[in-house]
Order: structure tokens, then sequence, then C-alpha cells
């Protein structure tokens, strides 16, 4: 059963993802999120079975049926990553699941939200280099109310409780090290976007797991800035390289997995 149920959740993630890739490509453009889709080149309008999630682009080899013009592999990527994240999300809450359904749903349901949200700012921090307020916000509002309701130290438990003052100070103690590297800098070291986004992870995934992403976001973004450096063209020492996804790819990894690079 629970394998069957993994590869439901793996299926939504999937689906959620679709719906992702829409608002990263309309956000703060005056297209709504609603509507058909259609090819960015010629226009065309989107038959249901160019629309199925990763298996369209694969049946399509990256391709417009209508001019041939490339697909971007954006959209089948943040699917499959969003399918990924789905199912992980379903593996690390089952025994949740067993034990009380309606327990699980508030509590998958939280960090669905979360990780569609992280999904949104990284991708479109990658393509644009920036984090839209609204995104950083929103993120910040899930992750205050979250303190109220998810214990972080551990293992997830929901249960409605006033937070210690360590829990509030968190965002702030994550945050802070961002907004004065951008403040010292005038922008050129890190952006406040970074900040926002830190306040927020701080407060979702408490102090000791938000300074253990933050870590391993430092360390895979210099192995990654080193090898495009030196293996791409497009890159150089000067080069701008956004934050924000290896942020969010910390915070996933080490909630997933309970990483405590640092226990205090």
């Amino acid at each position: 059963m629970i394998f069957t149920l993994t590869i439901i959740f793996f299926i939504l993630g999937l689906v959620i993802g679709s719906f992702l890739n829409v608002v990263i490509l309309r956000l703060n453009t005056e297209r709504s999120f609603g509507g058909r889709s259609g090819c960015m080149s010629c226009q065309k309008k989107l038959s249901w079975y160019e629309l199925i999630p990763v298996f369209s682009y694969l049946g399509l080899l990256g391709r417009c049926s209508g001019c041939k013009s490339k697909i971007s592999s954006q959209y089948p990527l943040v699917e499959f990553a969003t399918g990924l994240i789905f199912a992980g999300l379903f593996i690390k809450f089952q025994d949740i699941f067993l034990i009380n359904t309606i327990t699980f749903a508030i509590v998958y349901s939280y960090y669905a939200a979360i990780s569609a949200l992280l999904m949104i700012i990284s991708v479109y921090d990658l393509k644009h280099k920036i984090i839209p307020d609204v995104l950083a916000f929103a993120l910040g509002i899930l992750g205050f109310v979250g303190l109220f309701f998810f214990d972080t130290d551990g293992y997830v438990v929901f249960y409605p409780h006033i937070p210690s003052l360590l829990d509030f100070a968190s965002g702030l103690f994550v945050a802070a090290p961002f907004a004065l590297f951008w403040l010292v800098s005038s922008g050129k070291w890190m952006g406040l976007g970074d900040a926002k986004l830190a306040l927020g992870l701080g407060w979702i995934l408490g102090l000791s797991k938000a300074i253990s992403a933050i870590v391993l976001a430092f360390w895979s973004g210099a192995l990654i800035g080193i090898f495009l450096i030196f293996f791409s063209k497009k890159y150089g020492m000067k080069s701008e390289i956004p934050f924000a996804p290896y942020l969010v790819f910390g915070a996933i990894l080490v909630f997933m997995f309970e990483l405590h690079i640092f226990v205090f």
C-alpha cells in the first residue's frame, strides 16, 4: 500500500509541478494563471496530450508539435523535481498517515505548500536573479504561522502551542547575516531577497537545521560555481550567480533527511 500511495503522491507532484511552471512563467506579467497553455514561439494552443507532465515533453522530443521550436527543459525538470518532493514528503510522514489521516492531511498540506513556494522561488531566481517580495512574504507568513502548530526540533509533530523565544528569534538569527552582507556590499555580495528567504526558512526549519541548510547551500554553491567558471563560457569570476536555488536545495535536503551539521 505504501508503495502505491508513494506513486500516487509522485503523480500529484507532477501535476502540481506543471502548474508551478505556469506560475513561474506568468508571475509579474500581465498574463493570468488561468487559461490554456500555448507554445511560446507560435502561440499554438496545446492539446490535452501535450500537457501530460514529463511524458508529453519526452513524447514530443522536447519540441513544439506545430513550429518545432525547442521547449525549455525547465518544464519537465520542475515537474519531476516536484513529483520527487511530494513523494518524499509522503514517505517522511507515512507514520502519521497510518496513525491519523486528518493530522497527516494537515501536516502534508502545509509542507507541500511550502515546497511548492520554494520551487517557484528557486526557479524564478535562477531565471531572473530576483526573489519577488510576494513569494518571500508568503513563505515568511507560512513559516511564522507554523511556529504555533509544528514542532521542528526533531520529527515534525503537529500540535498547537506557544513557541519559545528561540523559535521566534530563529528566523531573525538566520536572516541577519544575509541582511548584513547585503548592507555592507550594497547588494553586490548578496541580495536582500536572500535575507527574506532565510527568514522564512529559519522559522520553518528551526535554528539548527536552518544553519545546516545554509552550510550545505554554500558548499553546493561553491562547488557548482567553480565548475561553471571553469567549464562554462557564460560565467566568469564576476558573474552574478543566484543563491536561492542553493538555499532551497539545502533546506529540502536537511528537512527530508533530518540533517544536523551543527547541534545546539
